[in-house]
C-alpha cells in the first residue's frame, strides 16, 4: 500500500482517453435522441452461456448500441493495453510510452480530481486496487464506497461512467476502485457465485478478495461504514457481498445488476439497505428478470436472474418489512439524459424495517442498460448512500 503520483505520460494518455470517451458518450446521446430507445432485437439479446456456467449479464458487445463506441475506446481496449506513442523530449524522435494499466489510469483520473491516491495490493492478484481518500478525513467516521465495474470493463471505465472520484472531497467519503480478474477470453469480470470452475464468469473467490481488500484499505485509514455500488456484473457482485455479510457493510446500490433465481446462497444474510436502479428497456439484464431455464448448472439449479421487484422484495423480507404489492412512487426523478422528462420513478419502504434499513427501487421508464447519467444521478446516488 502506498501513495503515488502517476507519470506524466500516463496522465496525458488518461486525459486523451477520457476525452475520447466523453465524445463517444455525446455521440451516443445524439444517436439515441434521434432514433429513440429500442425494444431490443436478436442482435442485442444476452448470449447463451456454457451449460455449467452461471451468466451474470450479456457480454458488453451485446449491450445497448449507444455505448458501442465507448467500449471500443475503453472496455475492448481495456484501457490498460495501449501502446500509444509520446514525443520524446528531443522532439526529433518518437518513443513508445509505457502501457498504462487500468489502476494507473484510474489513479490519474482521481489525482486530477484532487483526491489523495493510494495503491492497495493483494497477494493473490496481479492488479492493484486504487484507494482515493478525501482531504478531510475523520477516523472511524469517514465512509468507504467500493465501486465495481461491469463485465468487460475495468476501474478506469467505471470512473468515467460514474465518476465518484470527483466527489470524494465535496461529499466526504473514501472510494475503493478494484478490478475483476480476466476470463479465458481475456475479459475482466466479477464472480458473484460460489462456483470455482475456471471458465466464463466463475473461478476466483471474489468475496474473499474484496473482503481482504477492504481490510487492507483499513490499514491505510480507519474508515466508518462501508457501501458497495456496482454496475451490471458489478451490481451482481455487490448483491453477492451483501449475501455473504461483509463486516461493516451498511448498504448496496446496484445499477442494471441483479441476482439469481436460485437464492439459497443468501440464506441467513444480515439485513442491509438496498437501492436497485434499473431501466425498463434494458435488453441485456431485463427489468422483469429472466426466469426461463434455458440452461442449468451441473447441480441442476437455474442460472437466470430475478427481476427488479423481486430483488427489493427479497431484501425487504430480510429486513423484516414487506414490499407493497401495489407500490406507489414517492417521487419522479429526471436522471437519464437519453430519456426526456422525469423518467425515473422512485419507490421505497422503511416502515417496519430493521433499524436504519431502507429499501428503494428506482425504475427508469424508457432507460436502457447504459443510461445517460450525469450529475443529477450522482447527487441522488450519494444522497441515498450517505444518508
Amino acid at each position: 500500500m502506498k501513495t503515488m503520483n502517476a507519470p506524466a505520460s500516463i496522465r496525458a494518455f488518461a486525459l486523451r482517453s477520457l476525452c475520447r470517451v466523453a465524445v463517444c458518450l455525446v455521440l451516443a446521446a445524439a444517436l439515441l435522441a434521434c432514433t429513440g430507445a429500442s425494444n431490443g432485437s436478436a442482435d442485442d439479446q444476452p448470449l447463451e452461456q456454457a451449460a455449467n456456467v452461471q451468466p451474470t449479464e450479456a457480454p458488453i458487445e451485446t449491450q445497448d448500441a449507444g455505448l458501442q463506441e465507448v467500449n471500443a475506446t475503453t472496455s475492448k481496449a481495456e484501457l490498460d493495453s495501449s501502446g500509444k506513442e509520446e514525443w520524446s523530449e528531443s522532439k526529433d524522435e518518437q518513443k513508445p510510452s509505457p502501457p498504462a494499466t487500468a489502476p494507473e489510469m484510474t489513479a490519474s483520473l482521481a489525482e486530477d480530481a484532487g483526491g489523495e491516491v493510494h495503491y492497495v495490493e493483494h497477494p493473490g492478484r496481479g492488479d492493484s486496487a486504487v484507494l482515493v481518500t478525501p482531504r478531510r478525513f475523520v477516523d472511524g467516521e469517514t465512509p468507504l464506497i467500493v465501486s465495481l465495474h461491469g463485465f468487460g470493463a475495468n476501474s478506469a471505465w467505471q470512473s468515467v461512467y460514474v465518476p465518484l472520484h470527483q466527489r470524494v472531497n465535496t461529499d466526504g467519503f473514501a472510494l475503493l476502485l478494484p478490478n475483476g480478474t480476466r476470463n479465458t477470453d481475456g475479459i475482466r469480470f466479477w464472480n458473484p457465485t460460489d462456483l470455482r470452475s475456471q471458465s466464463g464468469k466463475t473461478g476466483q473467490d471474489d468475496v474473499a478478495y474484496l473482503t481482504e481488500l477492504v481490510a487492507s484499505a483499513r490499514e491505510v485509514r480507519e474508515f466508518g461504514p462501508v457501501y458497495f455500488f456496482g454496475y451490471s456484473n458489478g451490481g451482481f457482485m455487490a448483491y453477492h457481498m451483501a449475501c455473504k455479510g461483509l463486516p461493516g457493510l451498511r448498504a448496496v446500490a446496484s445499477l442494471a445488476g441483479t441476482s439469481y433465481v436460485e437464492d439459497s446462497i443468501c440464506e441467513g444474510a444480515p439485513p442491509v439497505s438496498v437501492l436497485h436502479v434499473h431501466g425498463t428497456r434494458d435488453s441485456a439484464i431485463r427489468y422483469e428478470g429472466d426466469e426461463s431455464v434455458r440452461t442449468t448448472n451441473s447441480d441442476g439449479t437455474p442460472t437466470f436472474y430475478a427481476g427488479a421487484r423481486e430483488m427489493v422484495a427479497r431484501w425487504s423480507e430480510r429486513a423484516g418489512c414487506d414490499w407493497p404489492e401495489e407500490a406507489q412512487p414517492y417521487a419522479s426523478l429526471d436522471l437519464d439524459r437519453f430519456v426526456p422528462g422525469a423518467e425515473t420513478q422512485a419507490f421505497g419502504v422503511d416502515s417496519g424495517c430493521a433499524d436504519g434499513v431502507s429499501i428503494e427501487l428506482w425504475k427508469g421508464v424508457g432507460s436502457g442498460h447504459v443510461p445517460g447519467y450525469g450529475e443529477a444521478f450522482m447527487d441522488a446516488l450519494l444522497d441515498w448512500l450517505l444518508a
